[in-house]
């Protein structure tokens, strides 16, 4: 799902906030700032460039640090993307509780719906940097799996309010109210339709409460 601001939203700062500081998310005095600085950097300079334009030198030049600095604690863009997601990991984001589970589902995809059609998006950036980088793909994967264990509750809750059968199961049907977003949006390609968020989670919380997801 998103966050990094939402379900999946991965970003730091968004690159047209101009100069407002990005806190550090972990203590750690200047090792945090230097890391947060760079960390920035490499957001702006992957939304501004795309990935082939992401070396070390170009976040360290961004970033207002040395080169080797950079060599020395990420190695390399892989490494650079990597922390940027797992950063990403570092809130407390949780899901909204509607009442219901489709407006809950509802609610969620009108996060990722946000996040991956923010101008610019550092969550459809990174998606795509997944696909040329095995370490930003194995952060991704982290992030994803984090997400979803989050997100878990909503099914709980439906459970408990007899909205879906005991045994349904949380990941599938997270995965199938959100994949139409994902589907419509980065594979598609196409214009954001304000209904489908609501849409796709009304045939998930269906298809839930028959029991479509739940184990034999």
């Amino acid at each position: 799902m998103t966050s990094v601001t939402s379900v999946i939203s991965v970003a730091g700062r968004n690159p047209d906030d101009g100069d407002r500081p990005v806190p550090a998310r972990r203590p750690g005095g200047r090792s945090a700032r230097v890391r947060a600085r760079v960390l920035d950097a490499v957001r702006v300079q992957l939304v501004e460039h795309g990935y082939d334009e992401l070396t070390v030198d170009a976040v360290a030049a961004r970033a207002g640090v040395h080169r080797t600095t950079v060599y020395r604690r990420w190695r390399d863009v892989g490494g650079l993307l990597a922390d940027v997601l797992d950063t990403a990991g570092d809130d407390d984001w949780r899901p909204e509780d509607t009442g219901d589970l489709e407006g809950d589902l509802a609610a969620l995809n009108r996060e990722v719906q946000e996040a991956l059609t923010a101008r610019p998006s550092v969550t459809a950036a990174l998606i795509a940097a997944s696909f040329r980088s095995a370490e930003a793909a194995d952060a991704l994967r982290r992030f994803w799996a984090d997400r979803y264990t989050r997100c878990e509750v909503v099914v709980d809750r439906a459970v408990r309010r007899g909205e879906v059968p005991e045994g349904t199961d949380a990941r599938r049907l997270l995965v199938a109210a959100t994949a139409p977003l994902y589907h419509h949006l980065v594979l598609l390609r196409m214009p954001p339709d304000p209904r489908l968020p609501g849409h796709a989670a009304r045939s998930a919380a269906l298809a839930a409460s028959a029991g479509a997801f739940a184990e034999p």
